[in-house]
């Protein structure tokens, strides 16, 4: 699995990705999530995987641990390289999900990577206190599901950047920790709470950083994926 910054390709349709990633000439990690995903199904991940990239299926399942298993069974013959799953689904249903994708995958074939979603970067302190009733710190709240999602032998976990470091002390550097919430330092944070930049992601714990708009909505996407890729790797 590639540690490039993953590009989230937050379109609607295949006819604005394949123009959208036409000027590329080297092999990317994307991530499809649900908007791409429930217009194109599958074929959007067939065909990204021909064309040499690695995607990030974001689909962040959660549901009871049996339902997800199976899904995730399914989900692990389109040759995916990272899947997720909510941890407020618990531990059991983070095992099942596992072994869904174990038991999906095909003799000789790696299974995809699977991480859990701890707190939506989205997601202020304030607003999960109150609306969750998580009366723990944020950082509390994302470790402690970090910490379940290393039980069901889960293979990292979705994050801020404030929390990476501290998911890395307590679940180990080979525990993955994907940020999303990357923006440029004289970019707009959209609808996203915990940010960073691409440098600050490095210096902080990230393994893996999520970068959308700051590419995606660039006047010139390949050269704004080089200056985030050159931020990433100076910090390496």
């Amino acid at each position: 699995m590639k540690k490039s910054p993953i590009i989230a390709l937050d379109f609607a349709t295949s006819e604005e990705v394949y123009p959208f990633l036409f000027p590329f000439e080297q092999s990317l990690f994307l991530k499809v999530g649900m908007e791409l995903y429930l217009q194109e199904g599958p074929s959007i991940v067939y065909k990204l995987k021909e064309m040499g990239h690695d995607v990030f299926l974001d689909l962040k399942l959660h549901d009871i641990p049996n339902t997800v298993g199976q899904a995730m069974k399914g989900l692990a013959r389109l040759g995916a390289d990272l899947v997720n799953v909510h941890a407020a689904g618990g531990e059991a249903m983070m095992i099942a999900a596992r072994e869904g994708l174990e038991a999906g995958t095909t003799a000789g074939n790696k299974r995809p990577s699977i991480i859990a979603v701890t707190q939506l970067t989205s997601t202020s302190e304030k607003q999960m206190q109150e609306e969750q009733l998580i009366q723990s710190s944020i950082d509390e709240s994302v470790v402690h599901y970090a910490k379940l999602a290393k039980n069901a032998y889960l293979d990292g976990v979705v994050c801020s950047v404030l929390e990476a470091k501290k998911i890395a002390e307590a679940c180990g550097n080979e525990f993955l920790r994907v940020t999303p919430g990357i923006r440029l330092a004289d970019g707009d944070a959209h609808d996203q709470v915990r940010v960073a930049t691409p440098a600050n992601a490095r210096l902080l714990g990230s393994s893996h950083i999520v970068v959308g708009r700051a590419i995606t909505k660039a006047a010139n996407p390949v050269k704004a994926y080089e200056n985030i890729l050159k931020m990433w790797e100076e910090n390496a």
